[in-house]
């Protein structure tokens, strides 16, 4: 089996070493396309897979095509491999808010065709995918895309219906823990401690705390209570986020990305 990505950008990137340091598949069975040879060289370089700049090349040897290139130019890619995408492959689409009706209407016809959405802490083996199938992907395939990307973190499979929301919460929110990792650490050096330990405190309970979300079987609020002792320091923190409005800014936010999703 060959494994072809279109596209050999930061989210390809991630699920290539994914892919072969789990054993999953071999160097030689990775082939990719990108649009600049210092993005040819680079991948070469650091996974030894053979590159091409021409995407219909990848699509020809491919069983299973990924396409990891930005919703902005799916339309123009799609038009260059449509033809060589033949019954027998595997269309895999990692872009955002192009949904299965209008693959499909692109292609120009019925093709074995699975929807996923994953995010970027996948380039350190921890992310989250969205994964969802058309009626031509059977088992075997569903299970051949959950084993690829479970091999950089968790993979989920949802109906289709929910794919914007998936991307909401799965896609866009790191980048929402980004900003709040780094307004703690910027609290804690108010306070005096260095930038550095700062931010190594403030990432290291973010991920504590989203391990015992996973692993405690515990509802967040509890988990969260638990931590706010009767007149304690937390509760006093806990009160000035609500009322900064924190919640809603976050809710609001999802909601946000939903819809951009639904517009792209």
């Amino acid at each position: 089996m060959k494994i072809g990505f279109i596209g050999l950008g930061n989210m390809a990137k991630a699920m290539i070493g994914g892919m072969l340091q789990e054993g999953i598949v071999e160097r030689e069975d990775v082939v990719g396309s990108a649009r600049t040879e210092e993005t040819l060289e680079r991948i070469e370089e650091e996974f030894h897979i053979a590159t091409f700049k021409d995407n219909r090349q990848v699509a020809e040897e491919a069983d299973v095509i990924v396409l990891a290139v930005k919703p902005l130019f799916l339309h123009e890619v799609i038009g260059e491999i449509r033809d060589a995408v033949t019954k027998d492959k595997l269309i895999i689409s990692i872009a955002a808010g192009k949904n299965m009706e209008w693959l499909e209407g692109v292609f120009g016809k019925k093709i074995r065709l699975i929807r996923c959405m994953p995010n970027t802490p996948a380039l350190v083996g921890a992310g989250c995918t969205a994964v969802c199938c058309n009626d031509l992907a059977g088992s075997e395939d569903e299970r051949l895309c959950l084993d690829l990307m479970e091999s950089f973190g968790k993979a989920i499979v949802i109906p289709e219906r929910l794919m914007d929301a998936a991307g909401a919460v799965g896609g866009s929110s790191p980048a929402f823990a980004f900003l709040f990792i780094e307004a703690m650490a910027d609290g804690a050096v108010k306070a005096g401690m260095p930038r550095k330990q700062a931010y190594e405190f403030a990432a290291s309970a973010m991920m504590g705390s989203a391990k015992m979300v996973l692993e405690a079987g515990m509802h967040p609020g509890e988990l969260k209570d638990m931590v706010c002792s009767p007149g304690g320091t937390t509760i006093e923190g806990v009160a000035v986020l609500e009322e900064k409005g924190m919640r809603a800014a976050v809710i609001e936010a999802i909601s946000a990305c939903v819809e951009k999703s639904k517009r792209l």
